[in-house]
């Protein structure tokens, strides 16, 4: 299974993300883009098995990924301080994988309903989530 984390600005929920991932040991190959290095070195550095940086990667891991894990942002052209492009959510948008999308409410993007968690609870929250699908 293809697990596809994306993250921009310094990639703190990214590397939460991909080090929660690799410490429940769920079984993927998961690659890390970020809009900029340093959100992808963290990443990396937190243990992604693939590691890239910026609008392309986006838009070719994005077609094949069977999960896309990020904040909500990454669906909206604009967002995380401009860093994800329009190409970047639309390719994300259409992409077919599953898209486990956390609610960070940053960049005016505000989920109505949301539970109002932690970072850390968000990302045991998406991980479980992660899990039950590589389990399907």
């Amino acid at each position: 299974m293809k697990v596809l984390v994306i993250d921009g600005q310094g990639g703190k929920l990214g590397a939460l993300v991909v080090d929660s991932i690799v410490k429940e040991k769920i079984d993927c190959e998961l690659y890390a883009v970020g809009t900029n290095v340093l959100a992808t070195t963290a990443m990396l550095k937190a243990g992604a098995d693939n590691g890239a940086t910026g609008e392309n990667p986006v838009k070719v891991l994005s077609s094949d990924a069977d999960v896309i894990i990020g904040p909500i942002g990454i669906i909206a052209a604009d967002s995380l301080l401009g860093e994800v492009t329009p190409l970047m959510a639309t390719s994300v948008g259409s992409s077919n994988a599953v898209k486990l999308l956390i609610p960070v409410s940053h960049c005016n993007n505000k989920v109505i309903g949301v539970k109002n968690l932690s970072m850390n609870e968000m990302v045991k929250e998406t991980v479980e989530a992660l899990r039950n699908i590589v389990l399907q």
